[in-house]
C-alpha cells in the first residue's frame, strides 16, 4: 500500500494543507484546509480549497475525513466548504470544547448552537485511531500552543504536526493564546522527537528566513540536531524562558478575531441576520 501526500500552500497565511490518500483504494483525508479571507473588505473566497478540490476530482479520490489539527488563529478553515463538496466528515481533538468555552465568552456566543461539540462530526480523544482504506490515522494530543492541538500520525511514518513545531530554522509555536503553556508544549514536542529518527514530519506553517523558500517536510532526526528552539541539548527550563520571553514580543495575529469565530464553529459561518448579512464580531478594548 502506497501512502500519497500532496501539499498545498496558501501564500497569504503561510499555511500548508494536505491531501493524504491510499493510492490503490483512492481514498484519503484532507488536513487543515484554508478558506481565504480579506480582512479589509470582509470578503471570503475559495481559491485555496478549490485547488484542493480540483486535485481530488482529477485523482478520482474519495475523501472520508477533513482533519483539523486545532482551531487556527491565523486563517479561517475551509472545512465546511470541502465537506459540502465531498460529503466528508470533519474531526478535531476533543479539547476544542475548552477553546469554545473561552471564546464563546469573549464573543458572547453562548447561545450559538454551532459553538459546541455538535459543530464537528467527530471529536477525537488522545490515542484514538481512524482507518481509511490502508491508512491508519492515530490522533496524539499535543497541547501547549493551545489546549486542543492534535498531531495526526499516519501509518507510523508520516506525522502532521500542526502548530507544535516548525522547520528547524524557524523553531516552535507561540504559547501565549488562552490555555497555551510553554511547559506543556515542550513535553508535546518531546513526544514527537521521541519517534523514530527517520519519521517524516509535515508542517502546517513555514515562515522561512531570508534565503530559502517555503518548505513543509523534515524529519525527527533533523529537528533533534538543528531545531533552534528544541534540539536535543535544550532543557525544559531553557525552552520555557526562551518561549515566554519571545511570546511577550509577538503581535496578535491579524486574522485571529475572524478566524477563531469561524474555526470554533468547525468552519460554519455565522447565521445571517434579518437583513440577510452574516457578521463577525470585533470586541473593543479586550485582550486575547
Amino acid at each position: 500500500m502506497t501512502v500519497c501526500i500532496e501539499a498545498f500552500l496558501d501564500n497569504d497565511t503561510a499555511t500548508f494543507s494536505y491531501v493524504v490518500f491510499d493510492a490503490a483504494a483512492r481514498r484519503g483525508v484532507v488536513i487543515d484546509p484554508v478558506l481565504n479571507f480579506d480582512v479589509s473588505s470582509g470578503q471570503t473566497h475559495t481559491d485555496s480549497v478549490e485547488k484542493i478540490n480540483t486535485f481530488i476530482q482529477q485523482e478520482q479520490l474519495n475523501i472520508d475525513w477533513i482533519l483539523e489539527t486545532h482551531a487556527h488563529a491565523d486563517h479561517l478553515t475551509g472545512a465546511q466548504w470541502l465537506r459540502d463538496k465531498l460529503t466528508a466528515k470533519v474531526a478535531i481533538g476533543e479539547h476544542i470544547q475548552d477553546v469554545q468555552k473561552v471564546f464563546s465568552k469573549l464573543f458572547n456566543l453562548s447561545d450559538d448552537p454551532m459553538v459546541s461539540a455538535t459543530a464537528f462530526d467527530k471529536l477525537l480523544s488522545d490515542g484514538e485511531t481512524l482507518t481509511v482504506a490502508g491508512l491508519t490515522i492515530r490522533a496524539m494530543h499535543t497541547p501547549g500552543h493551545t489546549p486542543a492541538d492534535m498531531v495526526y500520525i499516519i501509518n507510523d511514518q508520516h506525522v502532521f504536526v500542526g502548530d507544535t513545531i516548525f522547520m528547524p530554522d524557524v523553531g516552535t509555536a507561540r504559547c501565549d493564546f488562552p490555555g497555551g503553556d510553554a511547559t506543556r508544549l515542550y513535553h508535546s514536542v518531546s513526544k514527537i522527537l521521541a519517534m523514530d529518527p527517520d519519521t517524516q514530519l509535515y508542517m502546517c506553517h513555514d515562515y522561512p528566513p531570508q534565503g530559502r523558500g517555503p518548505e513543509y517536510q523534515t524529519t525527527v532526526a533533523a529537528q533533534l540536531e538543528h531545531n533552534k528552539h528544541v534540539k536535543r541539548s535544550v532543557s525544559l527550563a531553557e525552552f520555557v524562558q526562551m518561549r515566554e520571553e519571545r511570546d511577550a514580543t509577538l503581535a496578535v495575529p491579524k486574522l485571529i478575531m475572524p478566524a477563531i469565530q469561524v474555526n470554533i464553529r468547525a468552519g460554519h459561518l455565522p447565521t445571517a441576520e434579518g437583513n440577510g448579512v452574516r457578521y463577525l464580531k470585533l470586541p473593543l478594548d479586550q485582550t486575547i
